[in-house]
C-alpha cells in the first residue's frame, strides 16, 4: 500500500482503502450522499472526532448520525455553542462560563454582569440562533499553544476561560469557531451549523461558578435543539406530559410526600398514603428476597470516620461528601452514612466464615445521606437523605456468576411487577486511559469485568458498554428503564467487588483449610425508594397498580343515613386486605366521584338506599365507569383476581 494510503476499518468489519488524511465525512460521502448529508460526527478508534477531521493512519471507524447517542451529544454540544454566538451578539460584553451537551439537550452558564436576565429574553436568543444556524458556518477546530489561548482570553478579560485553562496541562489547546463565535472546547462538533433546524430554549437557573456556593452565581440557560421540525414538536408535546405526570405536582395532590425547610432542603416528609405506598414497595422486595434466601440486616445512620477511610469511600469523594456530627468524646469523628456497604463488611467479619457458609445474602432497607448542592435539589429524584433497598453478598469465586445471574432474575422481576417493560442493560467497565480513578489490581479487574459480561450474555439482555461508568471499586451492570414518556432512568444497579473485601480483610476458611478472601456482589434494584417512587409517579401518571395503591378503595354514601352501612362494608373489605376510606362530606354523589376521580383511587364503592336494602354496592373503576351490582364478597373476589392476575406477589 501507498504511504499516502490508509486502511479504514467500519462497523460491519469491512476494511476500505482510503487517502491519508481522509474524513469521516468524507468516508460517509464514499458510501452514500444520504448518509453524508446526516453524519454528525465520526469515532475514531473509540475517540468522536469532528466529522470533517482528517485521518492520518489504520483506524477503526464508525459514523454517528442523530441516532447515535454520541451523535446527538455533538449535536447539542454544537447548539450551546451557537446560542453562545447569539448571546455574544445580543449582549455585548457577556462573559461565557461552560456549555456542555447533557442527557437532555445541552445549557451554557452565562455572566451577565450587573444586567438582570429575564426568561421571557429567551424567545429573543431562539430567534438569533435561527439566524445564525441558517448561515451554515462550519465549525473550525485550532490547534494552538496555551500562552496564546491564555493571552487572547486575557485580552477579552474573561475570567472563566483563565479560569479552566489554569486546570488545563502545558501543551496544545483546541479553539472552536464558528462565524464570529471562539471558544475553547476540547470539541467535538458537527460539520456546520445548518444542521440545527429547531431550537427550543426551555427555561434557566442560578449556577454557582465550579459548583462553588462562595464564587459567582452565574445564569444557567436550558435548550435543546433538532435536525428537524418534526421532532421538536414532538418534544414540546412530549414536555407538556411530563409536566402533567410531574412527581412533585402528584405528589402533592395525591398527599404521598412534602418537604419542609424548616426540617431541611432535599430531606423528604412521607406523609400516610405515601408512607403506606413505600411500605407496599418494601414488603414487596423483602418477600422476594425472603425467598431468595437473604437475611434482613439494620445498621446505624452514623459511622466512625475510620469506617469510610478503611472503605476508600472518604479518600474518593472527600470531605464534602460527607457530613460530620457533633460527638461528645474530643477525638471522635463521626459522620452521618453515606452508604451501607462498609457496616455490611463489618457485619460479615463479626465471626469466623467457613467456605460452606457462603453465599450469605445480607439485605437493608438503609437511609444514608449524602450532601446535594441546594441548585441540585428536585423533588424525589434528589435528595439529601433517601433510603437504598441495599443488599451485599459474599461469596466464593467460583460462585460469583451464578450469583450474579440470580441477582439479574429480581431485578427483571421487579421491573415486570411495576410495569416497566422496556430497558437496557448498561454494562459499565473502567476507563484503562483513567486507571487512578480506580482501586485494586487489574486482575481482579478482570475477572469481575468478565464475570459481568458472561452473565449478562447467558440471560440474553440487550447491552451496551460504557467505559469510565465502573464505580471505583469494581465494574457494574446498571439497568436503564423506559418510561411512558420514553424516558431512559437508571434504576437497578448490580456491582462486583474484590477490593473491599481486601480493604476490610475478610476471610473465610476453604475447603483446603486455608484462608480466603470472599468476592463482593452489590445490588439494589429499586436504587433508592425515593428516586424509584419518583419515577413510578411519572411512568403511571398517579395510577399506581392495584395492590401497591395506597387508597385502594373509597366508599361513596350517596347521605348520611347510610353512614352506618358504609362503615360495615369497609369493615368487611378490610378483612380481605382492601384498604380505603369512606368520604362522609356533605356534598352530592357527582361531586364525590369526579373528587375520586381526580385523586385516582382505583374503586368507588357507591352506597345508597338500594344497596344497603340488598347487601350490595355499586362498584365504579377509575377510569372506566360503572361496573354493576356487587356484594362485598364478590367484589373482593373480583379486586383478588385483578392482584392476582397482575403478578404474584
Amino acid at each position: 500500500m501507498s504511504d499516502q494510503k490508509i486502511n479504514i476499518t467500519l462497523p460491519d468489519g469491512s476494511v476500505k482503502n482510503y487517502d491519508k488524511g481522509v474524513s469521516g465525512l468524507q468516508i460517509a460521502l464514499s458510501i452514500s450522499e444520504g448518509l453524508a448529508r446526516n453524519v454528525l460526527a465520526a469515532k475514531v478508534n473509540g475517540e468522536v472526532w469532528d466529522a470533517t477531521r482528517p485521518i492520518h493512519s489504520d483506524s477503526t471507524v464508525q459514523l454517528l448520525t442523530w441516532n447515535d447517542k454520541e451523535g446527538k451529544s455533538t449535536f447539542w454540544h454544537s447548539s450551546a455553542h451557537l446560542m453562545a454566538e447569539a448571546l455574544e451578539a445580543l449582549y455585548p460584553g457577556v462573559k461565557l462560563g461552560i456549555g456542555p451537551s447533557i442527557e437532555t439537550g445541552f445549557y451554557y452558564d452565562v455572566d451577565f454582569g450587573d444586567r438582570v436576565f429575564e426568561g421571557s429574553e429567551l424567545e429573543k436568543i431562539e430567534a438569533k440562533m435561527t439566524e445564525l444556524a441558517r448561515e451554515k458556518n462550519e465549525y473550525i477546530r485550532k490547534e494552538i499553544s496555551k500562552s496564546e489561548a491564555v493571552a487572547y482570553f486575557t485580552e477579552k478579560d474573561d475570567e472563566y476561560k483563565l479560569d479552566l485553562l489554569q486546570g488545563l496541562d502545558d501543551g496544545t489547546i483546541t479553539f472552536y469557531e464558528q462565524g464570529n463565535f471562539v471558544d475553547l472546547c476540547r470539541g467535538p462538533h458537527i460539520p456546520n451549523t445548518g444542521f440545527i433546524k429547531a431550537i427550543k430554549l426551555l427555561n434557566i437557573a442560578g449556577a454557582y461558578w465550579r459548583g462553588d456556593e462562595k464564587r459567582k452565581m452565574l445564569t444557567r440557560i436550558y435548550g435543546v435543539t433538532f435536525p428537524k421540525a418534526k421532532e421538536l414538536t414532538e418534544y414540546l408535546h412530549m414536555l407538556e406530559e411530563a409536566k402533567r405526570r410531574d412527581h412533585r405536582k402528584l405528589g402533592r395532590e395525591l398527599e404521598l410526600f412534602t418537604f419542609s425547610e424548616k426540617v431541611g432542603m432535599g430531606l423528604p416528609l412521607w406523609l400516610p398514603k405515601g408512607t403506606l405506598l413505600r411500605e407496599r414497595l418494601v414488603n414487596f422486595m423483602k418477600r422476594a428476597q425472603d425467598k431468595s434466601g437473604y437475611q434482613q440486616v439494620v445498621t446505624p445512620h452514623i459511622g466512625h470516620k475510620a469506617l469510610y477511610e478503611t472503605s476508600g469511600h472518604y479518600e474518593k469523594y472527600g470531605k464534602d461528601s460527607f457530613q460530620p456530627i457533633a460527638t461528645p468524646n474530643e477525638g471522635e469523628e463521626f459522620l452521618l452514612k453515606p452508604m451501607n456497604c462498609p457496616h455490611h463488611c463489618e457485619i460479615y467479619k463479626h465471626k469466623p466464615r467457613s467456605y460452606k457458609d457462603l453465599p450469605i445474602r445480607y439485605a437493608e432497607f438503609g437511609t444514608v445521606y449524602r450532601y446535594e448542592q441546594s441548585g441540585e435539589l428536585h423533588g424525589l429524584t434528589r435528595v439529601r437523605g433517601f433510603t437504598q433497598d441495599d443488599a451485599h453478598i459474599f461469596c466464593r469465586p467460583e460462585q460469583v456468576k451464578e450469583e450474579f445471574i440470580k441477582v439479574i432474575d429480581l431485578v427483571l422481576y421487579v421491573f415486570k411487577a411495576l410495569g416497566f417493560e422496556e430497558y437496557t442493560a448498561q454494562i459499565s467497565l473502567r476507563d484503562p486511559a483513567k486507571a487512578e480513578k480506580y482501586i485494586g489490581t487489574d486482575e481482579a479487574w478482570d475477572k469481575a469485568e468478565a464475570a459481568i459480561i458472561e452473565a449478562a450474555a447467558e440471560k440474553g439482555l440487550e447491552t451496551v458498554t460504557e467505559l469510565g461508568e465502573a464505580a471505583f471499586y469494581g465494574p457494574k451492570l446498571d439497568f436503564m428503564v423506559k418510561d411512558a414518556l420514553g424516558r431512559k432512568w437508571q434504576l437497578g444497579t448490580i456491582q462486583v467487588d474484590y477490593q473491599l473485601p481486601n480493604r476490610f480483610e475478610l476471610e473465610y476458611i476453604g475447603s483446603d483449610n486455608q484462608k480466603h478472601r470472599p468476592v463482593m456482589i452489590h445490588r439494589a434494584p429499586f436504587g433508592s425508594l425515593e428516586r424509584f417512587v419518583a419515577v413510578l409517579i411519572e411512568h403511571c401518571a398517579g395510577n399506581f397498580p392495584l395492590w401497591l395503591s395506597p387508597e385502594q378503595m373509597t366508599i361513596l354514601p350517596i347521605s348520611e343515613k347510610f353512614t352506618e352501612y358504609a362503615e360495615k362494608v369497609k369493615s368487611m373489605l378490610e378483612d380481605h386486605d382492601i384498604i380505603g376510606a369512606i368520604d362522609n362530606r356533605d356534598e352530592k354523589i357527582g361531586r364525590k366521584i369526579r373528587d375520586a376521580e381526580m385523586k385516582k383511587i382505583p374503586f368507588m364503592l357507591i352506597v345508597g338506599e338500594k344497596e344497603m336494602e340488598e347487601g350490595k354496592l355499586s362498584v365504579r373503576k377509575h377510569g372506566e365507569g360503572d361496573l354493576g351490582s356487587f356484594s362485598p364478597e364478590e367484589f373482593a373476589a373480583y379486586f383478588k383476581n385483578i392482584i392476582a392476575t397482575s403478578i404474584q406477589h
